[in-house]
């Protein structure tokens, strides 16, 4: 990262330009006592006869340059904190890690009975007496004394001891079972202070990593200056200083306050101050919400800290031979251009895409295969390697492009739309990370010129038909690439022609050996099978790692039919028609957000995953009930039993399905829970709206994790109404403001400037602020 200093202050300067202040050059000569008079002042050394004249400043001596002193220890002092904080934090986070855990397992042991005593026992236990004294629980029985326990009628000195050590046994086991989540619903103050002070490592992570070089310049420029600077705080020293001695110091001083009106040092104790702000001053309200947006990134980051493993190696490692998993752990992730911390499992599967070279990445859903791919290119990049080469359905190339920025600090650049060419020669000449269509690959002019460190081919299944003219166009690129990651969430288990076609693809000799037969091999015992090509990890797998509902936010780029709609209803200047116009009228032209929507579909069906598909518009639903596998909509216009009898006929249904749902009819009093998919097709006005239709499915009663899907059109009433709601929390970020490196976060989304003032302001209503400004953005007056 970029230093964020804008001067260096040399620690030695040049005479003729020295960059002082005219004060610091007439430093010199003879000081003043405090009654005018001139004190030629006795030397304790030799000046020469060269020595320079002196010119009298009384000014600095004594009190004045006290104070900057003072500004100079204390400015060390901030920085040093600010150096420090990090580790302080961790320490706190796990102390309240600690002390929640332990809550935790008591709670557990709470509700454990005492009958369990006797399976931790080694020999016979007799619990009637204990039970009879009231000793229900485990942490009950824990909690006593021996010689508590013995007060009581028929409990001996055994029976007491060995009620203890059972207790103990279950309780140590019960602690290494309990995993520390997150309660939204119920955190308690101990729960936010931890959020709190998770949030404020990540800012203080972020601050030193990105002050780093001015903290230590800081420190080489004092340790420079402020030792012979110090001379001028005491009249009686620089009365006894021969006249070379003082003007050293007095120049030392001019130096050392210079220094300290530099705008880097000034950003370094403004930074300072704000971490330590931060780190007590939290709003619970915030925290929680901003948990509840980004909850991967708290625990990932907790778990980094506190140090569990909580997912055992085999299953994150996906079940892969010995020899596999050795040549896989053997690669040290080079992590130094990720700005995210990637989960265990996840530093396995870009390890692993490494050490393999050619693969496929088959985590289920919702695992962050983006994120290891991003791991993995991350890796090769610091290594020195500089072109690669993402290959994606045209319903995620947003996604990929603002992953790349929000989480890397390698270039993105999109290979798509009419400036694909340009684009084209620009990463040819400059490298980074492009990101193309599979439609528009075959169309890209040039790229036999350059040799990808990694090709990455999202939903890979898309080239299971090797005749097809884009399974041809990424064949070629395999065969140049250095690296070559093909991802896929659709289970290849169940699919094993498409699986043999894109194995061939990448080891051709492996996809020749791969025959009819295999697909009646147990899911492990295949993995084991294909492993030097294939790694999959289930949620089963990964479970605990994961949070209890995946949240992801789906961008898209509106296409022309769409884009052209959108236009038009702004110019209308009707807020409705702006929110829906993703789902043009016209059934023959193409939909970005139905595209990222079938697509989402598609994937759940291969995973036999049920759908709820939430709207608050009925033309909306309408266009939703004629995808594959969707029922009939569940509307306002139902009665409530035909609502629940629609509901019901969904829960019953033993396979996929699709349930397109009005939002403020299925949103609220129906249970749901059979869905482990929600697809928002627009956001709500309300977050609570949202919050309360996924609980329909995210509820008691749940098998599984839920995925959230938010459909978001880039550019679009969606993004604007993101930004009111959400208050772009973490965009305007008060370390991020001045950051480069923070700013490509508000770049993912935000590409044209808004007017951000009229946006905010309350006193005008929502749908009309978002009118305005999106009128002025498009030029419509």
């Amino acid at each position: 990262m970029a230093s964020t200093r804008s001067a260096v202050v040399p620690s030695r300067m040049s005479r003729e330009d020295d960059g002082l202040s005219d004060r610091a050059r007439a430093i010199g000569g003879p000081q003043e006592d405090t009654e005018g008079m001139a004190v030629h002042e006795p030397t304790t050394e030799d000046d020469g006869p060269d020595a320079e004249p002196e010119v009298a400043d009384r000014s600095l001596v004594g009190a004045p340059a006290r104070g900057i002193l003072a500004r100079a220890d204390n400015t060390r002092g901030a920085a040093a904190r600010l150096r420090s904080a990090p580790k302080r934090l961790r320490e706190r986070v796990r102390d309240q890690h600690a002390e929640l855990h332990r809550a935790a397992v008591s709670a557990r042991l709470e509700q454990t009975p005492s009958e369990r005593l006797r399976e931790a026992a080694e020999g016979t236990l007799r619990l009637d007496a204990l039970e009879r004294a009231g000793y229900r629980n485990v942490r009950q029985v824990l909690s006593a004394r021996p010689e508590q326990l013995r007060r009581h009628p028929g409990v001996g000195e055994k029976t007491a001891v060995e009620a203890l050590r059972a207790a103990t046994k279950l309780s140590e086991a019960v602690a290494r079972e309990t995993t520390f989540r997150f309660d939204p619903d119920g955190g308690g103050p101990e729960q936010t202070e931890l959020l709190g002070t998770l949030r404020a490592l990540e800012d203080a992570d972020e601050a030193v990593d990105e002050l780093g070089t001015s903290l230590d310049d800081l420190d080489a420029e004092l340790d420079t200056v402020r030792p012979a600077a110090g001379r001028v705080g005491s009249r009686l020293r620089m009365l006894f200083s021969g006249r070379g001695r003082k003007q050293a110091a007095l120049r030392a001083l001019a130096q050392l306050e210079d220094l300290l009106g530099q705008p880097w040092v000034e950003r370094i104790t403004d930074t300072a101050q704000r971490v330590e702000e931060a780190a007590e001053e939290q709003d619970s309200d915030e925290l929680w919400r901003d948990y509840q947006r980004r909850a991967a990134v708290y625990n990932t980051l907790l778990s980094g800290v506190v140090g569990v493993e909580s997912v055992p190696e085999t299953s994150a490692r996906g079940f892969v031979p010995r020899e596999v998993e050795r040549e896989t752990s053997a690669v040290q992730l080079d992590t130094s251009l990720l700005d995210v911390v990637p989960r265990g499992y996840q530093a396995f599967g870009a390890r692993y895409a490494l050490a393999r070279r050619h693969c496929i990445l088959g985590d289920e859903m919702g695992l962050g295969k983006t994120i290891e791919a991003l791991a993995a290119m991350a890796h090769l990049a610091a290594g020195g390697s500089t072109h690669f080469l993402v290959v994606a359905p045209a319903g995620v190339l947003v996604n990929w492009l603002e992953e790349t920025r929000r989480h890397t600090r390698l270039s993105a650049r999109s290979l798509h739309g009419p400036h694909r060419d340009a684009e084209t020669r620009s990463w040819k000449h400059a490298g980074g990370v492009a990101v193309t269509t599979y439609d528009t690959l075959r169309r890209l002019t040039g790229l036999e010129e350059v040799t990808p460190a990694m090709l990455v081919v999202d939903e890979a299944h898309l080239v299971k038909n090797p005749e097809a003219k884009r399974s041809r166009a990424v064949g070629k690129l395999v065969g140049r690439a250095e690296h070559t990651l093909f991802l896929t969430g659709t289970p290849m288990e169940n699919r094993l022609q498409e699986f043999k076609t894109l194995v061939s693809y990448l080891n051709p000799r492996l996809g020749r050996r791969i025959r009819a037969g295999d697909v009646l091999m147990e899911a492990r015992a295949f993995r084991s099978a294909v492993a030097p090509v294939y790694l999959r990890r289930n949620q089963e797998d990964v479970l605990t790692e994961l949070p209890e509902k995946l949240e992801l936010e789906d961008w898209v780029q509106l296409g022309e039919a769409d884009g052209a709609a959108y236009r038009e209803a702004v110019a209308a200047g009707k807020f409705a028609a702006m929110r829906r116009a993703a789902y043009v009228p016209d059934r023959s032209v193409r939909s970005a957000k139905l595209d990222r929507m079938s697509e989402i579909i598609e994937e759940s069906a291969h995973n036999g995953w049920k759908v709820v598909v939430f709207s608050y518009f009925l033309d909306v639903l309408t266009k939703v009930e004629r995808l594959p596998g969707a029922m009939r909509k569940l509307d306002g216009g139902l009665g409530a039993g035909a609502k629940q009898e629609l509901v019901d006929e969904f829960n019953n249904h033993p396979e996929h399905a699709v349930l397109p749902a009005q939002i403020t009819a299925g949103g609220v009093g129906l249970n749901i829970q059979s869905a482990s998919v929600v697809i928002l097709a627009e956001p709500q006005l309300k977050p609570s709206t949202e919050e309360q239709a996924v609980a329909r499915c995210h509820r008691m009663g749940q098998t599984r994790k839920v995925h959230v899907h938010r459909l978001m059109a880039k550019e679009t009433v969606d993004q604007r109404l993101a930004e009111v709601l959400e208050g772009k929390a973490r965009l305007f970020d008060a370390y991020a403001r001045d950051s480069a490196a923070k700013e490509s976060d508000a770049s993912a989304v935000d590409t044209e400037p808004v007017d951000q003032r009229l946006l905010h302001d309350e006193a005008v209503p929502m749908d009309q602020r978002i009118v305005r400004v999106e009128r002025e953005r498009l030029g419509l007056g």
